[in-house]
């Protein structure tokens, strides 16, 4: 179950240079009129932790979909049939806002302002949202000429949320119980979608951040937005880097931790309630994604359908208990390896063992 995140922005905004610096693909910057597709491997330094001790022939971590959309102009440039179809098949946005200055790289609309530019794109995909909207409302018009009363109810919320969209609001952020957003589901929204923002900042403002990340977070404090800042271009030149240590060099240097990139894994995570569970043995150790909630035969499923299909139970061990006991023999003697059912919840760090028969 890959996570799949769509990063959109202005032209010029700096969203494929992200895209370079989180992504297999190598995308060419300032040209692109179709989408660029890439997979970026999200970090988790448990994984290696296990393997220390299973030497697995193969270690696999769970990755991230990554999808560059092409930059929006003012006035809908940029959002023909295809683009539509980018934003409409992916889990989450990854809205990139320019809160840079440099005189080389003009703006599109000749000054920094990422307040605006947010405002710009969100606009663009209220309006491709209402039209959605409209034509759902003309459907569900002709099911309550029967008498549908669920038909009509579903009429009242959808001009509740046209109303909301004509306000200049997303539908994210729409005023309705949360059992009535099924009436959406079918439409797919294009600003119902979750999102987080990555402000773009430069070098110098990557620890620091600047007066255009002030004003962008000032727009956006009473929605509890995710919002991180980040050098795109830094970020690039780091994941250019082979060696780790040239790149812990490079990142000391700049007063950076850690990536920005693996901040914004962290918080794609959050933004979509994701959670990882392991998987290990002397063939391979491997990440798994799943969503926060779900139960063994759930999770045994995202492996392959037949795990799911004729699940019977699991072994569970915790993560900080594998660590501290240093193999499977000794969790099973101390009794922390588990016998789970079909209703055990797993939780973000389980290792799991699935006992099947189809």
């Amino acid at each position: 179950m890959p996570l799949k995140c769509g990063i959109i922005g202005l032209a010029g905004s700096g969203k494929t240079t992200l895209f370079n610096s989180i992504s297999s693909h190598r995308a060419e910057t300032g040209s692109a009129m179709k989408a660029n597709m890439g997979t970026m491997v999200v970090p988790d330094p448990r994984l290696p932790e296990i393997d220390k001790f299973y030497h697995a022939e193969k270690v696999t971590p769970t990755t991230v979909e990554m999808v560059d959309i092409p930059g929006l102009a003012k006035g809908g440039t940029g959002m023909g049939s295809q683009f539509l179809t980018d934003i409409r098949n992916v889990d989450a946005l990854i809205h990139v806002v320019r809160c840079f200055d440099d005189p080389l790289n003009p703006h599109v609309e000749g000054s920094v302002n990422p307040v605006r530019d947010r405002e710009t794109v969100d606009l663009e995909l209220q309006i491709r949202d209402i039209e959605s909207v409209e034509k759902k409302i003309i459907r569900l018009e002709k099911i309550a000429k029967s008498g549908d009363k669920d038909a009509k109810h579903g009429i009242d919320v959808l001009h509740v949320v046209k109303d909301h969209l004509e306000s200049f609001q997303s539908a994210r952020t729409a005023p309705i119980a949360p059992e009535e957003r099924r009436f959406l589901y079918d439409i797919f929204l294009l600003s119902d979608k979750p999102v987080m923002y990555v402000c773009n900042v430069d070098d110098a403002s990557a620890v620091t951040e600047n007066a255009y990340t002030s004003m962008f977070r000032d727009s956006l404090k009473t929605e509890q937005a995710e919002i991180l800042t980040l050098a795109a271009r830094l970020e690039s030149e780091i994941s250019e880097l082979d060696e780790e240590a040239d790149r812990l060099e490079f990142l000391a240097d700049a007063g950076l931790q850690e990536p920005g990139i693996n901040r914004l894994v962290r918080m794609a995570y959050h933004l979509l309630d994701l959670q990882t569970f392991f998987t290990a043995g002397p063939k391979e150790v491997r990440a798994w994604t799943i969503t926060r909630g779900m139960t063994a035969p759930q999770a045994a499923g995202v492996i392959h359908s037949d795990l799911e299909r004729g699940f019977i139970r699991s072994e569970v061990i915790k993560y900080e208990d594998f660590i501290r006991l240093q193999s499977e023999h000794a969790c099973r003697e101390a009794g922390k390896l588990m016998v789970e059912g079909k209703n055990y919840i797993v939780q973000d760090g389980d290792m799991l063992h699935i006992r099947f028969n189809v």
